[in-house]
């Protein structure tokens, strides 16, 4: 029998395209950035349909269907490194890795199309509350929840979170030996670290006294300026910049774990050859 003839060959030079997915990707989050700040708050328009469309804030948004979609593309390119790990018959130690990293951001995928973290948090705070208001709590949740004055999906989430982040950082390091891709690791965690710091704030009661927001309005007559460009107060108008910043910050940082990569897959996948049969 006849061997069938090899299927077509796509030809991709790696660094046109890592340099224009990450080119690409930060053009668009920029470009969120500024509709939300230009058309959004500062009222280009007055069709709310359209503002709500471009107002970086809403998980309904353009801003959020990009970073879900971003994430789910990071999410797929370790699905395929993992392949090729194993295609390759590295040690079950490496294939373990990359798989647990897909896994990971297969779940950050899901969480961000459907707000799981915040409503876990929610749910924990509803459960939680008649405690906490207790005089002296007697379960760990209304404890925790007492002493931390930020959002409640930071108790649930963020040591997973902390630990699954630790454990890529030390994997990748082992993984990818460039400098520059190291860098990038560190950048994007930076980014996201920042991320959940601006949260945190963003959480805290006007009055608490690690609310940056309110120290900036004390500090400076904003008031007029707030009213007129974005007819808003001015702490109402610093928190909602500060949401947009965070937003920006994780999809940069999504941003350059994806080209991180994508990098190493087309390292380690020079020719790939799928067959189905």
């Amino acid at each position: 029998m006849a061997e069938s003839s090899p299927g077509p060959l796509l030809r991709f030079g790696r660094k046109r395209v890592l340099i224009g997915v990450g080119v690409s990707c930060v053009a668009i989050e920029l470009l969120l950035v500024f509709l939300d700040a230009t058309v959004n708050y500062s009222h280009w328009t007055r069709l709310g349909m359209i503002r709500r469309l471009v107002n970086i804030t809403r998980e309904d948004a353009l801003a959020s269907w990009f970073g879900v979609t971003l994430t789910l593309m990071a999410a797929l390119t370790l699905w395929l490194i993992w392949l090729v790990a194993r295609a390759e018959g590295v040690s079950r130690r490496v294939a373990v890795g990359w798989l647990v990293l897909a896994l990971l951001f297969s779940y950050v995928t899901v969480d961000d199309g459907a707000q799981v973290h915040e409503r876990v948090g929610s749910a924990f705070k509803k459960v939680y509350t008649k405690d906490m208001s207790k005089a002296e709590p007697t379960t760990i949740g209304g404890k925790l929840l007492r002493r931390f004055p930020s959002y409640a999906w930071q108790i649930v989430f963020a040591p997973a979170f902390i630990a699954l982040f630790g454990f890529m950082l030390l994997f990748l390091w082992t993984q990818l030996p460039d400098p520059l891709s190291r860098f990038a690791i560190f950048a994007a965690l930076a980014c996201f670290g920042l991320a959940v710091g601006l949260d945190f704030v963003e959480g805290l009661d006007p009055g608490h006294e690690w609310n940056l927001y309110s120290r900036i309005d004390a500090a400076y007559d904003l008031q007029n300026f707030a009213l007129v460009q974005f007819e808003k107060k001015p702490y109402d108008a610093l928190r909602h910049f500060s949401k947009s910043a965070e937003e920006f910050l994780e999809m940069l940082g999504m941003t350059l774990l994806w080209v991180v990569f994508l990098s190493h897959f087309m390292s380690r996948a020079e020719t790939l050859r799928v067959e189905f049969r």
